[in-house]
């Protein structure tokens, strides 16, 4: 049975059968049956072959079955017939107040990200923090829960995420010329490294919120489309994500995996797919599922959500 109410199924090729009380996935020569009764919603991420009786058997089953783009893009959804589930979810997210979740999402991000300076200094034997530094990310980790208005919250955590990417900068070649985080189009390849990095943390995060039944536009700490998966993704960059480009920033990136033009700095197809390989085994999905079921669950019984490490 799975560890949680929704079944991922990702890549390509996978052939989505079922039998009366079980979903059959098969691919090549893996095969794995699910109890039907266990599946509150099937994600279906990529090019896959879905048989109609499976849909039909799905949907009497109260299952939701939603489909999604190879990069987590969600496309489109089928939901059993006057199901009033996921509208009530909804709901019930955009009513509870944003201040206390938007305040334990900004903490999560700075303990990961002074965690990451910590980090790179005990392996590699050098000094990051300037005399001060340590103990301004400290004091604002603290400072969050005396903060009334979202504003602050997001200012202050602009500002604590402006000084850890300043702060690991000065463990990178000089040459690369990053010093923190831009708008795109990014100029240097180390913050066009880490916004493709992002975008694959995104994705995986937004198929488990949808598979949880959350609305993913509906956030605590960040607006608009995609809010509520930004929220999520914050804490955990300076885990599954930055530790990848910063080591091959120091140690494996050439000239060679990038081009700079008048306007824009452009990866090489190569070092994607070497990226790609890399982030596949730093992003941890159940460490984010765990992470979108305990929201989940805060959401709609009212209870404290924590995010532990």
């Amino acid at each position: 049975m799975t560890e949680y109410p929704w079944v991922s199924v990702s890549g390509f090729g996978t052939h989505i059968k079922s039998a009366q009380k079980h979903l059959i996935l098969q691919n090549n020569n893996n095969t794995d049956r699910i109890p039907l009764e266990s599946i509150k919603h099937l994600l279906v991420i990529g090019s896959h072959t879905l048989s109609s009786m499976t849909i039909l058997r799905l949907i009497k089953n109260g299952t939701y079955i939603s489909f999604f783009e190879p990069d987590g893009t969600p496309v489109g959804i089928i939901t059993p017939f006057c199901d009033r589930n996921r509208a009530e979810n909804y709901r019930t997210q955009q009513m509870i107040p944003r201040h206390r979740y938007a305040i334990t999402i900004a903490q999560a991000a700075i303990k990961s990200r002074i965690f990451a300076i910590e980090r790179v200094q005990e392996l590699q034997n050098v000094h990051l923090f300037y005399e001060g530094e340590l103990d301004v990310l400290l004091k604002s980790q603290e400072e969050f829960s005396y903060l009334i208005k979202l504003e602050e919250i997001r200012r202050l955590h602009k500002l604590t995420s402006d000084m850890y990417y300043e702060i690991m900068s000065r463990n990178l070649p000089q040459d690369l010329r990053f010093r923190r985080r831009t708008t795109r189009p990014h100029i240097d390849p180390i913050n066009s490294m880490l916004s493709f990095g992002y975008a694959m943390l995104y994705g995986n995060c937004c198929v488990a919120i949808v598979g949880s039944g959350l609305d993913p536009d509906t956030g605590f700490m960040h607006d608009g489309n995609g809010s509520l998966v930004y929220d999520l993704i914050d804490p955990l960059k300076a885990e599954m994500v930055d530790p990848v480009v910063f080591d091959m920033a120091c140690n494996s990136l050439t000239v060679a995996d990038f081009e700079i033009t008048h306007d824009r700095c452009m990866l090489s197809d190569e070092l994607i797919g070497i990226m790609t390989r890399k982030l596949h085994a730093t992003i941890q999905d159940k460490k984010i599922n765990e992470r979108v079921f305990l929201l989940s669950e805060s959401i709609k019984s009212g209870s404290e959500f924590k995010i532990m490490y």
